[in-house]
Order: C-alpha cells, then sequence, then structure tokens
C-alpha cells in the first residue's frame, strides 16, 4: 500500500483509507459482525486510515471503530471523526468553540482517546468557513489537546479554497471522482501548494462507478441511493455524486469498458483519482470484506494509461459535466 503525506497534516496516511459510513447508517442495514470483517478486511490490506463522523448512525461508527481497535491495537491506524451536522437548526451560529467541545468530547468518548487524529467540519454551511471565529475555535482544540488537527469537509470547491487559506487547515475532504472532476481545475493545485491534504470522497459515485448497476436497480428504503436522490435529507451531491441515477447508469457502462485487464470497473475508477496530483487519500466504503479487499488493491494497478484517462474525459465532458460541474 502506498503511505502519502503531507506538510500540514500530522499523519501519513494509505492512499485508499476507508469510509466508514456504510458502518453506521444510511446505506441499508450492516451488522456489527459485518462490519467488523470490514474493518479487518481493509486494514489487512493496508489500510491505514479510517473515516467516519459523529452522526453516522448517531455514533455507531465511531463506536465500531473503537471496539475494534480496542481489540485490534490502534499502532499505525489514524482515525479522522467529523462533527458539526448534529447542529440542530444547521446555521452558521451554531459552530461555536462551546458546540465544538462538546462535539469533540462525544467523538473522543466514542472512540475511546483523549485526543482525536484528525476532526473535520461536516460540510458547514458556507458562512461557517470565511469566519475568522471558527478557525480560532479549532485552534483551541489544538491547544487544549483535544484533537491533533483539524480539517473541512466541503461540499464545493469554493469552500475547499476558502478554507485552505487559513494555515491551520491540515485536510481538505471533496468529492472527487471521474463524475465529479471539478476540484483538478482550483481546488488540487492550491492544496498542493499549501501542503494541505486532499482526502476524496464518494469515489465511486455511491457505487454507480462500479459498474454494477442498471435503470432497474433498487435500493433499500433506508438507503439513501433511495430517499436522498433529490437532496430532500442533505446536499444531493452526495448521493451519486449529484448525476442522475439513469446518466451516470449509462455513462458508467462506458467505463467499463475501459478497464484495465485484471482490474474491476471500481478498481478502475479508484486508480484514476489515486493518479491525480495532491490526492492524499481515497475513502471508498465497503458493505462486505470482498469490497473492502478489492478497493485496497487498487492501490497496486499501474497508473491507468493516457488513452484510457482520455476517454473517460470524454465521457465526462459529453454525458456528466452538464449535471455537475457548474453546481458545486
Amino acid at each position: 500500500m502506498d503511505i502519502r503525506t503531507t506538510a500540514r497534516l500530522p499523519h501519513d496516511l494509505s492512499a485508499i483509507g476507508l469510509g466508514c459510513w456504510q458502518l453506521g447508517a444510511d446505506w441499508g442495514e450492516v451488522s456489527e459482525d459485518d462490519a467488523r470483517a470490514v474493518l479487518t478486511a481493509a486494514l489487512d490490506s493496508g489500510v491505514t486510515f479510517l473515516d467516519t463522523a459523529d452522526v453516522y448512525g448517531d455514533g455507531r461508527s465511531e463506536r465500531i471503530i473503537r471496539s475494534f481497535l480496542d481489540e485490534r491495537g490502534r499502532d499505525g491506524v489514524t482515525v479522522a471523526t467529523k462533527m458539526g451536522r448534529r447542529a440542530d437548526p444547521h446555521v452558521p451560529e451554531a459552530y461555536t468553540l462551546d458546540a465544538f467541545r462538546a462535539w469533540t468530547d462525544r467523538s473522543r468518548e466514542n472512540l475511546g482517546v483523549d485526543t482525536l487524529d484528525l476532526v473535520q467540519l461536516h460540510c458547514p454551511p458556507t458562512p461557517v468557513f470565511s469566519a475568522d471565529a471558527t478557525y480560532e475555535a479549532l485552534d483551541t482544540l489544538v491547544s487544549e489537546g483535544r484533537v491533533a488537527a483539524y480539517g473541512v469537509s466541503v461540499e464545493t470547491c469554493d469552500e475547499a479554497l476558502a478554507a485552505i487559506a487559513h494555515p491551520g487547515v491540515a485536510s481538505v475532504q471533496i468529492i472527487l471522482n471521474a463524475f465529479r472532476r471539478k476540484p483538478l481545475e482550483q481546488v488540487l493545485p492550491a492544496a498542493a501548494e499549501a501542503g494541505v491534504a486532499i482526502i476524496a470522497r464518494v469515489p465511486l459515485a455511491s457505487g454507480l462507478l462500479s459498474g454494477k448497476y442498471d435503470e432497474s436497480t433498487t435500493f433499500a428504503a433506508d438507503d439513501h441511493r433511495t430517499y436522498n436522490r433529490s437532496g430532500d435529507a442533505f446536499d444531493v451531491g452526495e448521493t451519486f455524486a449529484g448525476v442522475p441515477f439513469e446518466v451516470g447508469v449509462a455513462a458508467a457502462r462506458e467505463v467499463t469498458t475501459l478497464a484495465p485487464e485484471g482490474a474491476t470497473t471500481a478498481q478502475t475508477a479508484l486508480r484514476w483519482i489515486l493518479d491525480q496530483p495532491a490526492v492524499t487519500t481515497v475513502i471508498p466504503g465497503a458493505r462486505n470484506p470482498e469490497q473492502a479487499r478489492g478497493n485496497a488493491s487498487a492501490a497496486g494497478l499501474a497508473p491507468l494509461d493516457p488513452e484510457t484517462s482520455r476517454r473517460l474525459e470524454e465521457i465526462y465532458d459529453s454525458s456528466i459535466r452538464p449535471h455537475v460541474h457548474d453546481r458545486w
């Protein structure tokens, strides 16, 4: 597994991490035994970076990770969590130092640590990114020993650029995949220049880029791919990367034809992200050990050849760009 470093983040991260949203909620039922099997498969495959959040299953994901690492050991593993989506109402005024302390204290207890490796603001309202008080409060969390480093999870490229401009921001988590390419234009170059880690989330466009879906595919009622297709629960860009389902299915069929010999469509999509300069880690989720192992093995693929990369760009430009590029 390739291990990547950045100037601002005091942790080395595996090029492929594990997104732990599935272990908490919103992807259908995942038992604790299945969740632990996924974690085992990921770490056995060289993954050293786990990304969770305090709202995934209302803390369930964090608690499962704690129980798992208490038994396996924490050496060499970096756990990032996120905070802010517990704010009710979800308004800029809710993002205060007192709230940050309460949220991180809860995550510290859930994860069983005194100091969180990395805490990220969880897609807060846009004005939060431009408020000096936000970063002063986050700096206070570091000085108090509650967190070792902090970053942001964003919806838009403009939010990412605003955060990168602040010297204390160690990481930016952003949607980046073959169907969401806008961050390549400004965000990744700015992050590289500043030494900020880029954590690529929704790397398979909620499974579209696995190439396994067709127009008749359905999902469970408690799966966000059912209930958030129109953005009714949270930003629609988090579900299928904002691509209309039928459009994405058709485009993914074309991507499937580009997979190198011996590689799956999902591995090809993950390799494309790893090939982008300034990407530190990619955090696909997994519902079973086979998915976790398959995702991790994408780090061992050779970089995609120029013709494959060119064809992926053509698919984006012809089918996907009109639906997503100017929105985020």
